[in-house]
């Protein structure tokens, strides 16, 4: 009776994130879409100065984190210092400002397909810098996805979603989503460092130090100079108050989000998390889809398929990678 009580804690808590996880994210990528296409006022404005929400996003998130610190730390110390996350903090301010950034140029779907492709840098920067040699099924699962992405650019988008965007232009729009995927390496490769080095950081230690140089980088670019962008913005907000309202709950949404990512991770493993944050994009597609009375065409459909199977191919590949580690340190 113990294990069965045990056992549906676990499935409720993972239902819980699940829930959370999906919410966060899904509800963010509707505000994300909302701000980069509405036009705001009696004039019809756009909202072009899409790079202030990763300011906001980081000045809610380091607040949030700080707060998180000051309730659980209990005094613990010995995690990685803050300046140690100065560098992680660059690549993690241009990246995810080129991402936004595509908003511009490409549609939200198609964003978030590009943005999915993450494993395709990853090796191909693996082959060519570390001679990492990868097996077969890795492979077809980058070319389902590498197809997929490839397709969905290369399909007719509909003049009612071209018309929503500020400057149609695919092109662009996906080569500012591939470097933002080669900066999130480089974010992600320097985290890991810290974390090896300071074994002792949390979570929260983490999402401080980024969101802390993110805040010192984006305010220098977005206020740094008389004619900077980021007065532009607070005056827009000022002027439309619900522009500033739908990116409050942007960055609301990000920082719960961030806080069910760091459970999921805590209590069921990055591949949990991974699978629930693949799905989560997956859905994401298709409440823009449904939202916005633009559906996506037969073609574009069976690029969405071809790069979720791709993904969710590489998921199963890491569990049973994990399922083989798993039995050989129970036979040793």
């Amino acid at each position: 009776m113990e294990a069965h009580g045990a056992d549906l804690r676990r499935v409720l808590v993972l239902a819980f994130c699940v829930s959370g996880i999906w919410s966060a994210y899904i509800y963010q990528g509707v505000l994300q879409e909302t701000v980069s296409t509405k036009r705001f006022g009696p004039n019809n404005e756009r909202f072009e100065h899409l790079a202030f929400l990763n300011l906001a996003q980081n000045v809610v998130c380091l607040v949030w984190s700080f707060i998180m610190i000051k309730i659980w730390s209990n005094g613990k110390s010995g995690g990685a210092p803050w300046w140690s996350y100065w560098s992680a903090g660059i690549t993690n301010t241009i990246g995810p400002a080129m991402g936004i950034e595509a908003l511009k140029y490409i549609s939200y779907p198609a964003q978030v397909l590009a943005k999915s492709s993450k494993m395709i840098p990853v090796m191909f920067m693996g082959t060519l810098v570390y001679g990492i040699r990868y097996t077969i099924p890795e492979y077809v699962c980058s070319l389902l996805v590498a197809g997929g992405v490839s397709l969905f650019a290369l399909s007719k988008t509909s003049s009612k979603t071209i018309s929503k965007l500020a400057h149609p232009n695919a092109p662009l729009g996906y080569g500012l989503c591939f470097l933002n995927l080669i900066f999130d390496g480089f974010t992600n490769a320097t985290q890991d460092s810290i974390s090896a080095r300071y074994p002792k950081t949390s979570a929260w230690d983490i999402m401080f130090g980024m969101n802390l140089w993110g805040t010192i980088y984006n305010m220098v670019f977005m206020f740094g100079w008389p004619t900077a962008s980021g007065y532009e913005a607070a005056k827009f907000c000022k002027q439309h108050p619900e522009a500033a309202w739908d990116i409050l709950l942007y960055c609301l949404c990000g920082a719960v989000g961030q806080n069910f990512i760091f459970l999921t991770i805590s209590r069921f493993g990055s591949l949990t998390n991974t699978t629930i944050t693949t799905t989560r994009k997956f859905v994401s597609i298709v409440v823009s889809s449904a939202l916005s009375g633009n559906p996506l065409s037969e073609k574009q459909w069976t690029s969405v398929t071809m790069v979720f199977s791709g993904l969710s191919y590489q998921i199963y590949l890491k569990w049973r990678k994990l399922q083989r580690m798993t039995k050989k340190r129970k036979s040793m």
